[in-house]
């Protein structure tokens, strides 16, 4: 049940509808059991029992005689209505139990309609945290995660929460209020014929619990392995160039052809158990209602009695008692629902605690500005059990362009990851004009960053979009201007909508090249004044990394730098070259006098002349 109640939590904000929606049930429950009574009349008439008519308007005395009163009343005005006409009485009964069935109906309306807004506002909202939250956790958080289960939560599982937790909305009060206003009535007719119905609810409960014990369970291994073919799924999507080239369709269809086999038979078996809910519950009523029928059917028999039941109040009270199945049917189907929900419930909640290590400090800085210089002191860094990063130190001043460079492994991409606090060190600091990083907000340190990787992230949306998602205040003039600095306007201009045209998802519609260049215009627009190169060209044949480079020199220009090179070629003008072999500085200084040292930058030149 906290899982229930941290839900409910989301529902303060739409107060109005859950008021509307419970004084609608209030009226929907009272109006549904007074349907009942109205028949009392009409049975009375049809069975023509003589009774005594009041000759002078009742009058309301106390609230333990308010049913007396309640039927002296309707009597009287019957009555004289009717003129003592069976007929027209007939008629009178008829149109008042069409009356109250036309407002319960109404009130039933206008409950589920304000649970609409309650119900989908909720679903919205939490949609909404998770996202939040998603994007909010480190890389390092999601790198641990399938992308089809964080899917499935944001989409299934809410979704069951909809159809499982929400739905009980809709029980909490109309359900147990009918039950309440019926076992009322019933109380009224006969105390001892309701004995029975409070026999049967506890055996009733506790049959109901042991169905549902191992619902939560069994829907906890579906929605997980829900969350395994969306993963195959997103996996195919997004490699599919490569399943084809290597002809592993059977493979990849084999793998989700297995997991949607295991959804198949838990989905079967969850919903099996579910669907026995309903039934169970119903036979268990229908033994109550046959009790009721022997017991109550005796009560009329023996008319000598001082505990008899004339017929019309025995039908009567078998309507009611009937009326108390269908709530109790759908409260034992909200329990299962609760259960069933509870797992995809605590999935949910499990992303939204989730604690985010790399979140702002209390009065973290808001940095505007870079004026002097970026240093690293005895930085150390792993990501699972062994350092990548060890005790580097390394100062790059304003206005200066720094080159990693190094063997795969050798730690020149988590200085970039580190710099930009994707992650955080393990040991040492990182200052930016003398201000440790974790100091700084989040959002104003990326802002004097600008990010340009070996592969070029691009977005189903237009140039002008991908670009402006750096600067969303840049004018059209600006994203061209951009484009130029990139060398990339020389295609964009021949594209059938310019700027405007939409480049697929994630720019398939382009070559690699011109990606690389729309991603490097991204940088220029959002004018940050340093920039972070993570092998920008390593990706690239020759003649497009011949394009991109220019690109990147006129991007760098007056810029703070850090590049981290796979191709050497491309940072022999670097105001200082960093050589790092298994997460250490090795060697410093220009491309001229690394190879007159003869040392490992050399022989990485030399490797690479043979390429």
């Amino acid at each position: 049940m906290s899982h229930f109640t941290n839900i409910l939590k989301y529902a303060k904000p739409y107060k109005r509808y859950a008021a509307g929606h419970i004084i609608s049930n209030v009226f929907f429950a009272l109006f549904g059991t007074l349907s009942f009574i109205a028949l009392k009349p009409m049975l009375d008439v049809i069975f023509d029992k003589e009774k005594t008519v009041p000759t002078q308007k009742p009058e309301y005395t106390s609230l333990e005689k308010l049913a007396d009163f309640a039927g002296d009343y309707l009597n009287y005005q019957m009555h004289q209505f009717t003129g003592g006409d069976k007929s027209k009485a007939l008629m009178f009964t008829i149109g008042l139990i069409v009356v109250m069935f036309l407002l319960k109906n109404l009130f039933g309306y206008l409950a589920n309609y304000f649970l609409v807004f309650l119900r989908n506002g909720v679903i919205r909202d939490i949609r909404n945290k998770v996202y939040k939250k998603t994007i909010e956790l480190p890389l390092s958080y999601l790198s641990d995660q399938r992308k089809g289960d964080i899917l499935a939560r944001v989409t299934g599982d809410v979704q069951d929460l909809q159809y499982s937790f929400l739905s009980v909305l809709e029980l909490i009060v109309r359900e147990p209020l009918t039950i309440i206003f019926t076992i009322i009535a019933m109380v009224y007719i006969s105390p001892q014929l309701t004995l029975f119905v409070f026999v049967f609810i506890p055996i009733m409960g506790f049959v109901i619990s042991k169905i549902g014990k191992s619902l939560k369970r069994k829907s906890d291994r579906v929605q997980k392995e829900q969350g395994m073919f969306l993963s195959t799924l997103e996996e195919t999507l997004t490699g599919l160039r490569i399943i084809k080239g290597f002809s592993a369709e059977a493979k990849f269809y084999e793998t989700f052809q297995e997991s949607t086999s295991r959804f198949y038979h838990f989905s079967n078996k969850l919903l099996n158990r579910q669907n026995l809910a309903s039934p169970a519950s119903e036979f268990l009523g229908i033994c109550m209602i046959s009790v009721i029928l022997w017991y109550g059917g005796n009560l009329v028999l023996n008319d000598n009695s001082n505990l008899a039941l004339d017929g019309s109040k025995f039908l009567i009270y078998m309507g009611l008692a009937y009326n108390i199945l269908t709530p109790a049917k759908a409260i034992s189907r909200g329990l299962y629902n609760i259960k069933k929900g509870g797992a995809a419930a605590e999935r949910i909640q499990e992303i939204i605690d989730t604690p985010n290590p790399l979140k702002d400090k209390p009065g973290a800085i808001i940095k505007e500005d870079f004026n002097s210089e970026i240093r690293f002191n005895n930085v150390s860094f792993k990501y699972q059990d062994e350092y990548v990063l060890k005790d580097f130190s390394l100062t790059i001043p304003k206005g200066k362009t720094v080159a990693l460079v190094g063997q795969s492994g050798s730690g020149k991409s988590t200085v970039a990851n580190l710099i930009t606090r994707f992650y955080d060190v393990n040991k040492g600091e990182i200052l930016i004009d003398g201000t440790d990083i974790k100091k700084l907000t989040t959002n104003s340190l990326r802002k004097q960053l600008g990010i340009v990787t070996q592969d070029a992230i691009l977005f189903n949306d237009s140039i002008k979009n991908n670009l402006k998602l750096g600067n969303e205040n840049a004018t059209d003039t600006e994203v061209i201007e951009a484009l130029k600095v990139a060398n990339a306007w020389e295609f964009v201009k021949n594209l059938p909508q310019g700027i405007n045209t939409n480049i697929g998802d994630a720019g398939n519609k382009l070559s690699g090249g011109q990606k690389q260049r729309l991603s490097i215009a991204r940088a220029v627009l959002k004018s940050p004044p340093i920039m972070v190169l993570d092998e920008a060209t390593s990706a690239l044949d020759t003649e497009s990394e011949r394009l991109v480079q220019v690109a990147l020199e006129n991007m760098m220009k007056n810029r703070t730098s850090i590049v981290i090179a796979h191709r050497l070629s491309t940072i022999q003008n670097a105001d200082e070259i960093v050589v790092l072999s298994k997460g250490e500085i090795v060697e410093k200084g220009k491309h001229a006098e690394l190879i007159a040292k003869k040392g490992v930058y050399q022989k990485l030149v030399e490797m690479q002349s043979f390429e």
